[in-house]
């Protein structure tokens, strides 16, 4: 599978991103991956441990005459977004990654790619791999359940990592090189609520809200892409004088991905089934109105479906009013960053099923206090609707350090291989570099990669020759630090 990923240059990097791509790594189940690298380690001689998070670490010593270079720790993920294509049957716990090429763009088909970080990941065992390349003590650090809140990070064993400087590889932006990044924190609910018959002239149908682009809750949030969760919502309030009675609600899988689809099975008198129905085509047109530019595909389908139970009236509005209160999108820009988002909130995942209600929530911003006081009022809204709520433990944002020494080193390598200066940026999106740093406070840090787009969803690929300059990079940087 995906023989053709050798093809392409840089080589090494790409044979090992076949590995990943062959080997099925959604979040919590990493152990195949892992274990596939630790065989490759052990072919090459290179010691490698996990510690009890199930992160992995591996060892490279310095090249002759190195040794008292400074230690570099190349870091990213292994896991991957589980996201498909509705009508796409592909299992993420037993079936390979499926890509092409078209357009010089790398992309998966019908499902999520995992560059996002297969190809950092890669990028740091490829760089194991070079055996003409003088370097310094090595590490490459995989941590593990990136993609659900940071986890592996979160428990990195501390005083393991010997380097102290350290380049994260999961960046999405050719040119660009990020010294902070915002810290995230979980809104949940799960609660039973009763289920009623259902009787009398009542009609059954199903609603959906799909078309959507998704992507990122943290890097796409600023874009304008819609909320399937927030736009069903809407469309489910505007029933709500009918009588509405909701049976189910099916909307999102990961709370880091904005939803680009969500269903909802709903009963009505039968008498306001027609007016519900040219409601929902008129909130089609006006969606797409709204959405023009940005998801202008947006469509609003209805069935006809069965059901012999739903919740209650009194029920179905609390839960649909609180679900059309939710802030979703930006809360605000930054002052200090100017154009980067500060505070941001992503309705990510809305179940009801078997009477059932759960929710998951991710809220993001560069300013803890900021992001626990968007906690607290979202979970304040959860109290007044009456649903039970949990605070999920926030992780860290990433400080930025204009004045690191490791920064202006690799301006200047960036300059050298590109032709350019790198632009520094501070970004929206959850990384690792907060929480690493919460353990290992004399770590000078930064983050680079290369472009890739759509990440969190099927629409993502990634730049082929983006890749190559971003591993000419990479090892131009290993180089200069071995003489440091």
């Amino acid at each position: 599978m995906n023989a053709h990923l050798e093809q392409l240059e840089p080589k090494l990097l790409w044979q090992h991103f076949r590995t990943f791509c062959d080997t099925p790594r959604p979040s919590w189940h990493e152990d195949a991956i892992l274990s596939k690298i630790e065989a490759w380690a052990d072919e090459r001689g290179f010691a490698h441990e996990r510690d009890e998070a199930n992160n992995l670490r591996i060892v490279k010593p310095a090249t002759a005459g190195h040794e008292n270079a400074p230690g570099v720790v190349m870091q990213g993920h292994v896991d991957m977004v589980a996201e498909s294509d509705a009508g796409v049957d592909h299992d993420f716990e037993t079936d390979p990654i499926v890509t092409f090429v078209e357009d010089g763009w790398l992309k998966a088909r019908g499902t999520t790619l995992g560059a996002d970080n297969g190809i950092g990941a890669a990028a740091g065992l490829a760089i194991l791999d070079e055996t003409d390349l003088e370097h310094g003590p090595l590490e490459v650090l995989l941590t593990v359940a990136e993609e659900v809140s940071l986890v592996g990070a979160a428990h990195l064993a501390p005083n393991w990592v010997n380097g102290r400087l350290l380049l994260n590889l999961d960046t999405e932006e050719e040119g660009e090189v990020c010294i902070g990044c915002a810290g995230g924190a979980n809104v949940t609910t799960e609660t039973e609520l009763a289920e009623h018959p259902l009787e009398g002239n009542l009609t059954v149908f199903k609603i959906g809200v799909n078309g959507l682009t998704g992507g990122h809750s943290g890097m796409d949030i600023d874009t304008g892409r819609a909320s399937a969760n927030r736009l069903l919502a809407r469309a489910l309030h505007q029933l709500l004088p009918l009588g509405l009675r909701l049976v189910d609600y099916d909307g999102g899988r990961m709370d880091n991905a904005i939803t680009r689809a969500a269903w909802a099975t709903v009963a009505l008198p039968d008498a306001a089934f027609d007016e519900a129905t040219a409601e929902l085509v008129e909130l089609e047109a006006v969606f797409q109105k709204e959405l023009a530019g940005v998801d202008g595909q947006v469509a609003v389908d209805q069935e006809r479906a069965e059901a012999d139970k739903a919740l209650s009236v009194g029920d179905t509005k609390r839960l649909v009013r609180l679900l059309y209160a939710l802030p979703y999108g930006v809360e605000r820009m930054s002052l200090a960053a100017p154009g980067v988002v500060e505070t941001s909130n992503n309705i990510g995942v809305v179940q009801v099923a078997d009477g059932v209600f759960s929710a998951q929530l991710m809220v993001r911003s560069l300013v803890d206090s900021a992001r626990d006081s968007l906690v607290e009022r979202i979970a304040t809204m959860f109290e007044l609707a009456g649903f039970p709520v949990t605070r999920e433990r926030g992780y860290p944002g990433w400080a930025p350090n204009p004045k690191s020494a490791l920064l202006a080193r690799f301006v200047d390598v960036h300059e050298r291989v590109t032709g350019q200066p790198p632009e520094v940026k501070v970004i929206h999106a959850g990384l690792e570099c907060g929480l690493i740093g919460a353990r290992y406070p004399k770590m000078d840090m930064i983050s680079f990669g290369p472009t890739i787009r759509g990440a969190h969803s099927p629409t993502e690929r990634v730049d082929i020759a983006a890749v190559d300059n971003f591993y000419k990079i990479l090892r131009a940087m290993i180089t200069e630090l071995a003489g440091a």
